[in-house]
């Protein structure tokens, strides 16, 4: 207490003891005068005493008597004021502890006073607390006084002070104790003996204790005896007392301070002496009582039970019970026998209420029941305590279902006696009650019509009693309807709760303790084994024991507990309930099988399952209607051979469920022969949800309609992923079982599934498939440890895999296939490779799966062996043969599914594994192969399985050396064998190196396949076997390629040309299915062609690519022929695609290099000019990207040339032969195949412009061969091969292909080769010798001859071609190209030849330049009429360009008149084009005309700059009809009257104005070589001026009459003609010399001038303009007036 010891504390102390005494001494200076002169010299002692010491409060206690006594002297003046006063002083006192125990007595004395007149009650009871609690000064009678006096005021009659006093007595009560306690520690040091307490019954026998101890012990004497209504011994002055209170005292005692009874004897005597036989004695009422009972037939009436009296009797029975159980067993059998007897249904419903209350706090104690169990139930002639309360309380819950139905259930009261409230009394938070028997929301169970709602009433595992705390209520409550009824619940829930967790821990330290010791043991220490042994058996010993405890616990309670809760569960309707019963029977069923009890593991896993309700074979066959409260989750049909009516799952049979999985989750190990049961359940219940196994065995929801009655709510849609996932989950802890246990759960399953099978039997509805997966799921999890189920497992399985039900077999399969996968990936130890017994386990099943004959399985076995095939391939070893043999053993009649995945599988072995098979097994590889290839089940196949005979034949490039090397070894160690046995070895292409004969198999299996009747697998075939010769001919041996190009490949050329030609040519009109064919497709002829172009390109390629390994064979050229005359057979064939690509073919022979060309310098040995091309790369088969090396290196190729022989020349000429041979062949195709056809109709054959192309294409790489022997002959064949091309005409429906479009000047390719061949020629002709110069002028022919198409297209035959503008797509019409970009191509090159090629003797002598200009002379006559504006154009610039070329050499060449012809052409050219009689089109522009005009215009240029200055160098006449020409093209060859038909050569005034120019400057010219030519001119002048003149004078008259009318629009442009002309006139005249002009020229221009002057006023503007540029240059003939001296006469 530092507090009231610190100085300061001290120094208030007395200062307000000195203010008190102060207050008292004036209070009572007055009224009470020896109290004020106690107090005065209270004063001066206090005074004193802190004067004198230093230990105040010592000294203070020391003197308290007297200090206290003014204050005792207040209290006794009864004066209220004075009294309180002195009362707190005294408190303050005693709470700084310094009163002695004197002046405590003096005190308590005092108080006592008071009390007994009843003055400040309230104080006095405080006062007396802090007196008791403060210290511990008061003893004995002085204690025994003040509770006396705290007692008496308990009973006064006022309410607060009776409160305050009960208050003040519980804390008195325990302060005694407390101190005891306090007392006990204190002197627990000092170890003293216990003195043995004689069994005397002498109650004062308490010498011994220590003091605090003997007032406690006094105290709870006393009270005893008051409880009894005994006089007390040591409490004197007790002038009434309660029962209820004496046990509310006795109870808290013995609740609060156990271990004073357990440590001391006295206490523990009178616990057995006193309270026992007392608390019987007063229960007795309560047992006698019998409800409804009539009092006549007992002799004395029965005593009725007490509520208070007996509910506080129940509390301390609980406390003896819970407390001091050791103490008092038998006193305990007695008290727990009456809480048994008060539970029984004709006790009163308080009573039983209470009853519950006090067994539920028992049943949250397991350690406690535990204790009954072992001192009743496990002795021989006891009572069966524990057993009688479990059934006790089996039976209080039967009896409250079987109250008799009084109205309504739904408010129906269970309590039958006369204290229960006719209503429910439900607690507020527990939902509302449907009154008239409608649903309720209230959680409740049901049974046969009684309702009783569940209340919720405690926390799980603590037991808080309602009624037991009713301690205020005299008349015994109402009890709530459910409220026992739930007490009775929970007391069950916490019984099992209690004694699982309190075993199963103990279970756990032994099994803990067992395996440490076992560990010990287990080490090498030697010494230590003796003691170990001991402990161990010591252990054995308590395990002993405890596990019989444990097994009586178990036996003595399952019996009522599984009633019980088998009836609850029934009855119950709210899902917490339900789960919290299935969590118990659970519980109590996995704790029966961890201690082995099956009878009573099965019984609770019998009852779960007969929740679920699976025996009967309904599930809860309710109606709808049905007065249940479950929700309705899922309706399905029972899983049985003749289903009858539906089944209906509720929501509690899916809770009964999931408990179901919980227990075999987490008690797998216990279940035993449980399992089968459980597992039965399990299926029915996945039947009825409809979960379908998936991958691994785990059930998914998904539902193959299974009927009609099918149904499920969204409630349980979204629990069934939880209940599939802890389904597996279940099986997945199979791992954890120990062997036993899983041989337990594989037995069930199989016994399960063949049930299932046995009802899958005759018919193909959908089967159980719950066994089969869960089988699969278990053998999964437990890989580890596989060879102990594989046996049971995979025969099991091979079972179902043969039932006639097809998807039960297929789940068989499915299982049986997943395992054999799993088998085979898991990591065993020691690993599969060193464990081959246990792969060849694995791999058993599945060869045994060739036996079953349905395909389903088959199939299911074939790709698992794929699946094998893609994880394990590398590790198979010894298990090929068996692989390989699963794929062939497919047939061709066995269905495509299995065709194609045994074909998968031999897609992955040649993919991936080839490398690791023995070589031998190659050829069954190959042979398989090809056998997929001719299966005709499916195209796909056929065609990936020439794949796959690439990809073999690659690898074999790949690693020739090592097969070869082993092949060679396998060949010798077999030739051994045979000569050992004496028999022939015989193999196919035998003389052949087998390596090469491996090659061979190969080449024919594919030649097989080039000729299979379907397309596509023969384009296949062809593609691979060409790729593979080309990409890996190389290896084989130089002998061998005899046999390839003449067994191999025109073996199959023959073929093919045979089935094309007599293919059939019906349209097919589908390929099967809903494929569309394509319709160059679409008869066999057509997919024949495809086969034969394939098949000779190939051989074609070949003959190129090995062109140096085939030409020392020997036949080459024999075989040459051969594939010449294929090629020619091919391209005459009346198809198109074939055609073309024999073309194509030849094209590729053509390019190969030859291996020796050297004619210039035979003398020189060839060693050092041979061009070997070591690496061809440009010709590979499809997908080769790798060239191919030569084998045979260069040094060897050209070792054997040596250099001392003399060289070869055959080659050369050979070479030659060659050439020549392809020419003819090309002069065949070419002249035969564009031969124009006699007859015409809708099937004739036309070839196509590709093919035309392709043909013509191929001359100039010919040529380069044959150029040296090409004469004009072979010109003139060609010339006619390319007219003819050229006018072959293309199908209207090919047209938009070859052509884009009308409008583009574009050339087809055929025209761009035609012209390229010409090319080529005519640069050769360039370079060659001087007498191939000659052929020249036919090529100027041949070229004229195109441009000739430009007007005028060729024809060809008889054939009617439309233009290509007119024809309509859709009609099978034959176009005529536009020939327009061709003939202006050929247009160009002839002038570019020309200019190249002008001096040549040949094209001098042979009239090139008259030839050119008859040709242009076409066009250029034609001008707006030509088909193509700028055929004209381009005519004209060609004129222009040839004739600035040709004209010198034709002035050159004048005298030997080679040229005569040509001037007359010429000139008719010149006006043809000048003055054409084509009307330009209305929609010509402007601009355009202008455009036109100028290139008028060049030509009156060409003529004045090439033609007119040579004058004397060109004949007369042509001078003559150019003079003509421009006279007509100038001004005066206008008609006298414009028409409106001529209006239009009014644009053409530029033209007008250069003719005249150079007309004039003709005219006016010195250089005029006959007087008549200049005479025209100026006879034209003067009619000319004339003309104007009148003009001129009419357009005046009609201005003046017209007035305001605008005349018309051609007068108006006339005299703006007229006034330009005029204007023209003086420019020129001005520009001639002087004398050149005749005078009277002069004269009639300036008579002009006044005319001119009068159109001065008129309106138009235009005129004006004119007019003013008229006038201008009269400024000239301004002059001052001279002599006048007449012209040409001065």
């Amino acid at each position: 207490m530092s507090g009231t010891n610190s100085p300061e504390a001290v120094k208030k102390l007395l200062e307000n003891m000195q203010s008190d005494l102060r207050a008292l001494s004036l209070e009572c200076k007055k009224k009470f005068p020896p109290v004020k002169e106690a107090a005065e010299s209270g004063i001066i002692k206090v005074k004193t005493i802190a004067a004198r010491n230093t230990e105040i409060l010592a000294a203070l206690k020391d003197n308290s008597s007297e200090v206290v006594q003014p204050f005792l002297m207040g209290c006794g003046t009864k004066e209220p004021k004075i009294t309180q006063l002195c009362l707190a002083a005294i408190q303050r006192l005693m709470s700084h502890e310094v009163v002695s125990e004197t002046a405590a007595g003096n005190i308590i004395n005092m108080l006592w006073q008071l009390m007994e007149n009843s003055l400040e009650e309230l104080k006095l009871l405080q006062t007396v607390l802090v007196l008791l609690t403060t210290n511990t000064v008061v003893h004995d009678e002085a204690l025994s006084k003040a509770i006396v006096l705290c007692f008496r005021l308990h009973f006064t009659k006022d309410n607060i002070t009776n409160n305050t006093a009960a208050a003040t007595v519980r804390q008195v009560v325990t302060v005694v104790f407390e101190r005891m306690v306090a007392e006990d520690e204190r002197h627990r040091d000092i170890i003293e003996q216990p003195i043995l307490v004689q069994g005397n019954s002498n109650r004062r026998s308490v010498s011994t204790l220590k003091p605090c101890a003997k007032d406690a012990y006094m105290l709870f004497q006393d009270l005893c005896q008051l409880v009894n209504a005994d006089a007390p011994y040591w409490l004197v002055g007790m002038t009434e007392m309660t029962r209820t209170f004496g046990l509310e005292l006795l109870e808290s005692v013995l609740n609060d301070f156990p271990q004073v009874f357990l440590q001391h004897q006295e206490f523990s005597f009178l616990l057995k002496e006193r309270v026992c036989p007392l608390v019987i004695k007063l229960f007795s009422p309560n047992i006698k009582f019998r409800q409804g009972s009539s009092t006549s037939s007992s002799p004395a009436p029965v005593e009725k039970p007490y509520f208070p009296i007996c509910m506080r009797l129940l509390r301390v029975v609980s406390v003896l019970i819970k407390q001091f159980y050791s103490l008092l067993v038998t006193e305990c059998e007695i008290f727990l026998s009456l809480l048994v007897k008060f539970l029984d249904a004709d006790k009163p419903q308080w009573l039983r209420a209470v009853a519950v209350e006090s067994i539920h706090r028992l049943c949250v104690q397991p350690q406690l029941l535990r204790s009954f169990c072992q001192s009743y139930d496990m002795k021989q002639h006891s009572t069966k305590v524990f057993r009688d309360i479990v059934n006790a309380l089996g039976s209080f819950i039967q009896s409250l279902f079987l109250v008799p139905p009084t109205g309504n259930p739904a408010t129906t009261n269970q309590a039958g006696n006369n204290n229960s409230g006719g209503s429910v009394s439900a607690p507020a938070n527990s939902g509302m009650v449907g009154i008239g028997g409608g649903v309720t929301l209230l959680p409740a169970f049901e049974y046969r019509g009684t309702w009783i709602p569940i209340l919720t009433i405690t926390v799980q595992g603590s037991a808080k009693a309602t009624y037991l705390e009713m301690l205020d209520k005299v008349e015994p409550p109402t009890i709530p309807e459910g409220y026992a009824m739930s007490v009775a619940f929970h007391c069950l829930l916490d019984l099992v709760r209690g004694i699982t967790s309190m075993i199963e821990g103990e279970l756990g330290e032994i099994e803990t303790e067992c395996q440490t010791t076992t560990e010990e043991a287990s080490s090498p220490t030697q010494s230590s084994e003796q003691q170990d042994l001991q402990s161990t058996s010591d252990q054995m010993d308590k395990e002993i024991v405890s596990r019989a405890v444990w097994e009586e616990m178990v036996n003595a309670c399952w019996c009522g507990l599984l009633a019980a809760l088998s009836l609850l569960l029934d009855a119950s309707t709210d899902e917490a309930a339900t789960e919290n019963i299935l969590k118990a029977e659970l519980t109590m069923a996995a704790l029966c099988g961890r201690l082995g009890l099956v009878t009573s593991r099965d019984a609770f896993i019998t009852a779960i399952c007969k929740a679920y309700s699976i025996q009967g074979q309904s599930v809860m066959m309710i109606s709808p209607s049905s007065e249940s409260h479950q929700q309705v989750v899922a309706v399905g049909q029972p899983l049985a051979v003749q289903p009858q009516g539906t089944v209906m799952l509720t929501s509690k049979n899916i809770q009964c469920m999931r408990t179901l999985l919980n227990l075999a989750h987490c008690h797998g190990a216990v279940l035993g022969t449980s399992w089968q049961l459980v597992l039965a359940t399990l299926q029915h219940l996945v039947w009825i949800l409809g979960l379908k196994p998936s991958s691994g065995g785990a059930l998914k929801p998904g539902r193959a309609v299974e009927g009609p009655s099918t149904v499920l709510t969204t409630a349980v849609m979204t629990d069934l992923p939880v209940i599939s996932n802890i389904l597996s989950r279940l099986f997945e802890s199979s791992q954890y079982l120990d062997d036993v246990s899983l041989h337990h759960l594989i037995n069930a399953l199989c016994s399960l599934s063949l049930e299932a099978m046995d009802m899958a039997y005759g018919n193909n509805k959908e089967p159980s498939l719950f066994a089969v997966a869960k089988l699969l799921e278990t053998g999964l999890v437990n890989m580890h440890r596989i060879e102990i189920l594989w046996r049971p497992l995979t025969g099991h399985l091979l079972e179902v895999c043969q039932h006639p039900n097809s998807r039960m077999r297929e789940w068989g399969a499915e299982a049986l296939t997943s395992l054999i996968k799993a088998g085979l990936t898991f990591n065993h130890d020691p690993p599969l490779s060193q464990n081959q017994r246990l792969q060849l386990l694995l791999l058993n099943p599945l060869k045994e799966m060739s036996n079953i004959n349905h395909p389903d399985i088959r199939l299911k076995q074939l790709e698992c062996v794929l699946q094998i095939l893609q994880s394990q391939g590398d590790s198979l070893g010894p298990g090929w043969p068996l692989v390989l043999g699963v794929m062939g053993a497919i047939r061709n009649d066995q269905g495509e599914s299995l065709i194609r995945t045994a074909f998968q599988c031999l897609q992955l072995v040649v993919t991936d594994f080839l490398p690791t098979m023995p070589c031998t097994c190659l050829q069954i590889v190959v042979d398989v192969a090809g056998s997929f290839g001719l299966h005709n089940q499916e195209l796909n196949i056929s065609l990936t399985s020439i794949g796959l005979l690439w990809n073999i034949s690659d690898y074999f490039f790949q690693r020739g050396e090592t097969i070869e090397k082993e092949l060679n070894k396998e060949e010798a160690a077999q030739q051994k064998q045979a000569e050992e046995k004496g028999v022939v070895l015989n193999r196919p292409f035998h003389p052949a190196p087998p390596f090469d004969c491996l090659w061979l198999c190969l080449y024919a299996k594919l030649g097989e396949l080039c000729v299979d009747p379907r397309p596509a697998v023969r384009k296949s075939a062809g593609q691979t076997l060409f790729s593979t010769i080309g990409a890996h001919g190389t290896l084989l041996q130089h002998s061998t390629w005899h046999t390839v190009i003449w067994k191999v490949l025109f073996h199959l050329l023959d073929r093919v040309r045979e089935s094309s030609t007599t293919a059939d040519k019906e349209k097919i009109e589908s390929g099967g299915g809903n494929i569309l064919i394509h319709h160059s497709r679409d008869t066999a002829e057509k997919q024949w062609a495809e086969t034969w172009v394939l098949t000779l390109a190939g051989v074609a390629r070949i003959f190129n690519t090995r062109r140096y390994l085939l030409q020392p064979l020997g036949d080459f050229s024999r075989a040459w022929d051969v594939l010449l005359d294929h090629i020619q057979s091919a391209a005459l064939s009346k198809n198109n695609e074939v055609s073309l690509a024999a073309l194509k073919s030849f094209q590729e022979i053509l390019q190969i290099v030859s291996p020796i060309r050297d004619s210039d310098k035979p003398e020189t040995p060839p060693v050092v000019n041979v061009p070997v091309p070591v690496l061809i790369g440009s010709v590979s088969g499809p997908g080769l990207s790798r060239p191919f090396v030569r084998t045979d290196s260069v040094g060897e190729r050209l070792g054997r040339y040596s250099s001392s022989e003399p060289p070869v020349v055959t080659d050369e000429l050979e070479d030659l032969n060659l050439w020549w041979a392809a020419w003819n062949t090309w002069y065949r195709i070419g002249s035969e195949s564009t031969k124009p056809p006699i007859t015409f109709d809708k099937l004739t054959f036309i070839p196509s412009q590709p093919f035309l192309t392709a043909l013509i294409q191929i001359f100039p790489a010919l040529y380069q061969h044959i150029k040296t022997g090409f004469n004009m002959d072979d010109l003139q064949k060609l010339g006619v091969i390319l007219h003819s091309a050229i006018s072959v005409p293309i199908s209207s429906d090919a047209s938009p292909f070859i052509l884009p479009s009308y409008t583009e000047a574009v050339l087809t390719s055929l025209q761009e080769a035609v012209l390229t061949a010409l090319d080529v020629l005519q640069k050769a002709i360039c370079v060659g010798p001087e007498n191939m110069q000659i052929m020249y002028p036919a090529i100027f022919d041949q070229l004229l001859a195109f441009v000739e198409f430009s007007c005028k297209p060729p024809q060809y035959g008889q054939l009617e071609t439309k233009h290509i503008a007119n024809a309509k797509y859709n009609q099978a019409e034959w176009v005529a190209l536009n020939y327009v970009p061709f003939a202006e191509r050929s247009l160009e090159v002839v002038v570019d030849l020309y200019q190249k090629t002008a001096c040549h003797k040949a094209v001098v002598n042979e009239k090139v330049l008259q030839n050119i200009i008859k040709t242009l002379r076409v066009p250029l006559s034609l001008k707006y009429s030509c088909p193509s504006e700028s055929t004209w154009k381009l005519a004209v610039s060609s004129l222009l360009k040839v004739l600035s070329i040709g004209l010198p050499v034709a002035r050159q060449h004048a005298s030997s008149g080679k040229f005569d012809s040509m001037w007359p052409e010429l000139a008719n050219t010149f006006e043809d084009f000048l003055f054409t009689k084509s009307i330009p089109p209305d929609n010509l522009s402007i601009q355009e005309f202008q455009r036109n005009e100028s290139i008028d215009v060049e030509v009156v240029q060409l003529i004045s700059t090439e033609i007119l200055p040579y004058a004397n160098f060109i004949p007369k006449e042509f001078v003559g009809q150019i003079m003509t020409m421009l006279n007509k093209g100038s001004i005066h060859s206008q008609s006298s009257s414009f028409t409106e038909a001529e209006i239009d050569i009014r644009l053409r005034e530029e033209f007008s104005k250069m003719c005249f120019e150079t007309l004039l400057q003709f005219s006016f010219s010195n250089k005029v070589t006959t007087p008549q030519e200049g005479y025209i001119s100026r006879m034209a002048l003067s009619v000319l001026l004339k003309r104007s003149q009148d003009v001129l004078h009419r357009y005046i008259e009609d201005e003046r009459l017209s007035g305001k009318c605008p005349l018309p629009r051609q007068q108006v442009t006339e005299i703006i003609f007229v006034l330009k002309a005029v204007s023209t006139l003086i420019d020129s005249l001005k520009k001639t010399q002087p004398e050149n002009v005749d005078g009277n020229t002069w004269a009639q221009v300036i008579a002009l001038y006044p005319t001119l002057v009068e159109c001065i006023t008129c309106s138009s503007s235009e005129v004006c303009s004119a007019l003013k540029e008229a006038l201008v240059p009269f400024k000239d003939f301004m002059q001052p007036p001279a002599s006048r001296v007449q012209n040409g006469e001065s």
